[in-house]
């Protein structure tokens, strides 16, 4: 059905975008680890909303607020597959919770500024972005082709009103608010006796550039919540 079809693309671009916004992250904070033997408070705390700010937006996304509950209504309330999928799902974004953690109880207990703390805070950032990005794959792979088999007919409509109806309202939240690149921020001074890197700067402010038309807007709230 063309209605189904136009719905997984639609949903397709849409995890395109946040992939995107997840590895340009991921690469800026990794060039600016990279030039710090120190991290400040300060850092921790923005890696921290960051993280948090694109844990928040998984659940404004069109899979999460439409095509899942769709599915849910259309399949057996005791689909055994669905439980399973929905569950490891869920698992992956608890993982990614777990990292956020970690980073914001280092920024709240603003513990000694070493070399190691840099290693853990990048591990944290790297665990958190292979566990949505894992996420995104499964729903392509398994969650669109499940939707596929259990939606039917004018469900599908249903979801396509649904789509425009959203789109239609984010195009006029947009209409009245500057564009804000999401990673660009001056590159941070190198510590005492740390020569800069000026081609980490320029691969900085490459990757921050091309997630600046990608990144879903995302929400108010900073917390992150499981």
């Amino acid at each position: 059905m063309l209605t189904a079809t136009y719905i997984l693309v639609s949903l397709s671009v849409e995890q395109a975008s946040i992939r995107m916004s997840l590895l340009a992250f991921q690469k800026y904070m990794q060039v600016q680890l990279r030039q710090q033997s120190q991290l400040s408070l300060a850092q921790l705390q923005y890696a921290g909303d960051w993280l948090s700010r694109l844990y928040q937006g998984g659940y404004w996304r069109k899979v999460e607020m439409y095509l899942i509950p769709a599915i849910r209504q259309a399949a057996p309330r005791a689909d055994g597959p669905l439980d399973g999928l929905l569950n490891e799902i869920n698992g992956l974004n608890h993982a990614a919770l777990e990292s956020i953690n970690v980073v914001q109880q280092r920024a709240g207990a603003a513990i000694d500024h070493s070399e190691l703390q840099a290693e853990q805070l990048c591990a944290a950032i790297d665990a958190f972005c292979a566990a949505l990005l894992q996420r995104l794959e499964k729903e392509e792979r398994e969650l669109f082709a499940l939707a596929r088999k259990v939606i039917v007919g004018e469900a599908w409509f249903a979801i396509a009103y649904q789509f425009l109806a959203h789109d239609a309202r984010a195009q006029e939240a947009r209409r009245g608010k500057a564009q804000v690149l999401p990673f660009v921020l001056p590159v941070p001074a190198p510590a005492p006796g740390t020569p800069g890197s000026s081609a980490d700067a320029t691969d900085s402010a490459t990757a921050a550039n091309a997630a600046a038309d990608a990144l879903p807007a995302a929400p108010q709230a900073l917390r992150a919540r499981a």
